[in-house]
């Protein structure tokens, strides 16, 4: 039923997407084109509901998702050249990086949706791909992407971005190969030397609370739990209750403090010539006597 609606989409996709064309001309065809396939397809099951469960399943599994996953796709990549920094190839590159960012966070999100889908998996189509089982997934709508819940299952809108990522992934891929960025460039982690902390842990931690109070990292907004792990990772070291660490610095300090302090007095006090010490004595036995006490 779904069959001839799906290889005349593939035909016109494929001839917009062959078309000597901006990107973004191309999208804004394909936005125009999935939403009309996507439109027939809900008619054509409004009207003619299906029989089966297993009907129902491949629709939303398999057939659904092609021009879902395109419209998504097509979505995304006119956003994209939409806020692709007009200047300047190092902003577009740091720009398409952090679009690869955006990609992994997605794919480590529902890590284990998609091992599911990819392993060829069936024993929860059921749930993620019947209308029956949507209230067990509660529906969260997609900006700017195809909303009709009733039209819905918890999961056929998932799977469908799943596929345009992966799309969008070749679409980055071929947009940093036009800026002339070698692949190797891109994806290769930045690696630095190998640092290791030998001093005390306690200077380590004086040092972080130091920066926390003065603000110098990020304006300020690092928290002290965020300035450890940073350090953690940098110098290859474990700090165990940095909390606790710093407590007991500030107490020593502190006694130290106190100590310096009674040391000073007693040394200005034996520097003190014999006749000066007499006469403060001297003067504090008057003193004593007028307010009527009795010197020891």
């Amino acid at each position: 039923m779904f069959e001839k609606s799906i290889e005349s989409f593939n035909a016109v996709c494929n001839e917009i997407l062959e078309a000597n064309e901006t990107m973004q001309n191309k999208a804004c065809n394909g936005i125009v084109l999935c939403n009309k396939t996507l439109t027939n397809l809900k008619e054509m099951v409004d009207k003619n509901d299906f029989n089966t469960v297993p009907e129902e399943i491949d629709f939303f599994k398999n057939i659904k998702p092609v021009p879902m996953s395109l419209l998504i796709y097509f979505t995304e990549v006119r956003s994209c050249e939409l806020r692709m920094p007009k200047a300047g190839n190092t902003y577009k590159v740091e720009f398409l990086q952090k679009e690869l960012r955006k990609i992994n966070k997605f794919f480590y999100r529902n890590a284990d949706f998609v091992h599911y889908m990819e392993q060829g998996y069936c024993y929860l189509d059921h749930q993620f791909f019947t209308r029956n089982h949507r209230d067990n997934f509660p529906f969260t709508p997609m900006t700017d992407y195809y909303q009709f819940p009733e039209f819905t299952t918890s999961q056929d809108m998932l799977w469908a971005k799943v596929k345009a990522m992966y799309r969008f992934i070749h679409y980055i891929r071929q947009a940093l190969k036009r800026l002339k960025v070698d692949d190797s460039e891109i994806f290769e982690e930045k690696k630095h030397k190998v640092l290791v902390w030998t001093g005390p842990k306690t200077a380590l931690t004086e040092l972080i609370y130091a920066l926390f109070s003065n603000g110098t990292i990020n304006h300020g907004a690092a928290d002290i739990n965020t300035l450890t792990a940073s350090f953690e990772d940098f110098f290859n070291i474990k700090l165990d209750n940095i909390y606790k660490t710093y407590t007991e610095i500030k107490a020593r300090k502190t006694d130290k403090k106190y100590h310096h302090q009674c040391k000073d007095r007693i040394q200005v006090i034996r520097n003190c010539p014999q006749k000066q010490l007499e006469s403060a004595d001297s003067r504090i036995r008057r003193h004593i006597r007028v307010d009527g006490c009795r010197p020891a």
